[in-house]
């Protein structure tokens, strides 16, 4: 969503350049973004695809009494519980993990290299030092070999226009496809594999172009693993328990459907990568937090020494004082690295800690208000949603994965002995969550892009907060307007995710699982808590190249093409339709790069700088494909809703 809002908002401020009065910069594109997702991540971080149509999906003995559909006012009264603690908590983070330890945030890096690219700025990351106290575009270097090529053009000589262009074009489009599958629905779901498969194994290609978009963003790699996922759950397992009995109902089907018998493989997956993933990054921190502490302790007794042997040499107390700065500065030297924005520009402590404080009595209040969870449940919900937000943004930083749908699974076991057989509470705990870390994890993805192109820190914040507030009321009043038209969860959107979570409450508290499913979790459980295992092994070895047994292979490959779990996951519990065109559009997109960089190389000059044209045609070709990515995604959203509109008011 970050790529895809400074993009939008660079093309529409780019277009009305004429008439405004300070320039947009760099600066303002951070902020503009971090507005943008932060109004956008609410249907996420609310549950609004998740937990609130799992608690529509309970029986009224699981609900016991509760409330599970809520009106406009309640659904606002919820996103407000929600909107605000995982914010103001990833405030404290910024300085450990953005300044200090300068965790990549690969998403918030990528962007601000879009940034710049766009704004015909330096690549940030290319710079060994950020000019602190200046705005963005001070720190251009007219001549900088980041900013230019060797032929002494800037990386991206496409021109706005054209980029404006393939956006307006991808967005009609895109567009164009949702009116056609509006008008004639079979569009949606094409039998490419056969009438047999289509109808009894649900094999069909959704030509969507927006999902192609998303499958050009997320990337080749995770696009592939939701195709394996896909292959493995749909093609092999889903057969394999209608076929032996243990799931004998239509294979789309949650409760006596292979659809519901695969979810829990699914789930056991999810479960198992997230929370191993979760605890390497705790262990990491906990190695590091130790190494740290014994420097620190060593370079205090060196210091001490030093002192004490200029003392016994009778040296005065100044010459000493002057000599055991020194020692101390030649022990720990100041990391000239670690510099940040002026103090004006950060967020003041006081405002972190009263908001955090404010916004967790406010969810206590709402929650109990809403579905009467104890307020002292509610906030060992909270209290546990911050540490696991903590691993979850230190995780994101070093893979750009946040564990979200982990961390949500953890709070709702931990929930299962604090309210046993309260299936609302658990839904909603875990909820809370999810919430804290998702927020917590899009802010510090922009803090870090303001941070390599010297935005605001305090502006963001007003942008996160001014987008998260705007947002509680659109999206309770877009969660209304599509249950009007289309029931969630229902056939239009079946909504999985909500499947997945009403099962792991049930599994939680005392429910059975299918027939002969254990084994296969058993299985698959294993075989990924194993992968990341062996991925961090791999890793810690720091050669560029890894032999597996016969091959050689360098090791950013095999780090990019590592089993994603989470992915996987996501391939085995969506329908194939969810996941084919988001492959094809990665893999199409992969092809037509490869093509384009091959008829080049001969254009390109002798070995010495062939590499680096290369790298910078394959991210022009990149920004274009963002660019057009995003049209698709845009154009059929806004038709959908358009679509949506005239459909509730025409009723």
């Amino acid at each position: 969503m970050s790529l895809q809002s400074s993009l939008v908002g660079f093309a529409v401020f780019k277009a009305l350049e004429r008439v405004l009065d300070i320039p947009f910069s760099p600066a303002e594109n951070v902020v503009l973004q971090s507005t943008a997702v932060a109004t956008a991540t609410m249907p996420l971080a609310g549950g609004f695809v998740g937990i609130l149509p799992a608690l529509k999906l309970l029986e009224p003995e699981e609900s016991k009494g509760a409330r599970t559909e809520l009106s406009f006012g309640q659904l606002c009264a919820w996103g407000m519980a929600l909107a605000f603690f995982g914010v103001f908590f990833a405030i404290p983070l910024r300085k450990q993990t953005i300044i200090r330890e300068k965790l990549k945030f690969p998403s918030g890096t990528a962007t601000a290299q879009m940034i710049s690219v766009l704004h015909k700025r330096p690549d940030p990351t290319l710079q060994e030092d950020i000019v602190v106290g200046h705005s963005a575009a001070s720190s251009v270097v007219e001549d900088s070999e980041s900013a230019r090529d060797p032929d002494g053009k800037y990386i991206d000589d496409v021109q706005w226009v054209t980029k404006l262009l393939a956006l307006f074009v991808s967005f009609l489009l895109s567009g164009a496809y949702a009116l056609l599958s509006h008008f004639f629905p079979a569009v949606s779901a094409l039998p490419v594999f056969g009438s047999h498969l289509s109808k009894v194994w649900a094999w069909n290609l959704m030509p969507s172009l927006s999902y192609a978009g998303q499958g050009i963003i997320m990337g080749l790699p995770t696009c592939i693993w939701m195709l394996v996922g896909s292959v493995v759950g749909w093609g092999i397992l889903s057969p394999l328990a209608k076929n032996a009995g243990w799931a004998p109902g239509d294979v789309t089907d949650w409760k006596a459907g292979s659809r519901g018998w695969i979810l829990w493989i699914s789930l056991a997956v999810m479960i198992s990568d997230s929370v191993i993933s979760l605890g390497l990054v705790a262990a990491k921190e906990a190695s590091n937090a130790y190494a740290r502490f014994s420097q620190s302790m060593a370079s205090r007794r060196q210091r001490s020494a030093l002192l004490d042997q200029r003392r016994s040499d009778d040296v005065s107390a100044d010459s000493g004082a002057d000599h055991a700065s020194a020692a101390a500065a030649q022990v720990e030297p100041a990391d000239l690295h670690n510099v940040d924005v002026s103090p004006r520009f950060l967020i003041p402590g006081w405002i972190t800690w009263s908001g955090l404080a404010g916004s967790t009595i406010l969810c206590m209040g709402i929650v109990y208000a809403l579905f009467d969870v104890p307020m002292y449940d509610t906030l060992i919900a909270v209290l546990l949603a911050l540490p696991l937000a903590v691993l979850g943004v230190r995780a994101l930083g070093e893979t750009d994965l946040n564990p979200v749908s982990g961390i949500g699974k953890v709070s709702q076991v931990v929930f299962a002995g604090v309210m046993p057989g309260n299936l609302v509470g658990n839904l909603v705990a875990g909820g809370i969550a999810e919430a804290g870390a998702q927020q917590a994890g899009d802010l510090m993805q922009d803090l870090k892009t303001g941070h390599l192109l010297n935005a605001s820190p305090r502006a963001q914040f007003s942008g996160q907060m001014i987008g998260s507030v705007f947002s509680v009321f659109v999206t309770a009043g877009a969660y209304l307007l599509y249950n009007k038209v289309y029931p969630i969860p229902g056939p239009q959107f079946p909504v999985p995710t909500a499947q997945v979570w009403l099962d792991m409450a049930r599994l939680v508290n005392g429910h059975p699982l299918p027939p002969h499913v254990w084994p296969f979790i058993a299985a698959f459980s294993i075989v990924f808590i194993a992968l990341p295992i062996v991925g961090v092994l791999i890793d810690r070895r720091k050669t560029d190249v890894v032999s597996l047994g016969p091959w050689c292979i360098k090791s950013a490959t095999l780090r990019r093409w590592w089993p994603s779990g989470i992915a996987f996951a996501i391939g085995i519990y969506n329908t194939p339709n969810f996941t084919l065109m988001r492959a094809i559009g990665a893999i199409v997109t992969a092809i037509v790069t490869e093509i384009i960089v091959a008829r080049n190389k001969p254009l390109m000059a002798g070995p010495g700088s062939r590499s680096r044209h290369e790298s910078l045609l394959r991210r022009k070709i990149g920004m274009m494909a963002i660019i057009i990515a995003s049209g698709f995604v845009l154009g059929e959203g806004t038709f959908s809703f358009f679509i949506l509109l005239s459909q509730a008011f025409s009723s």
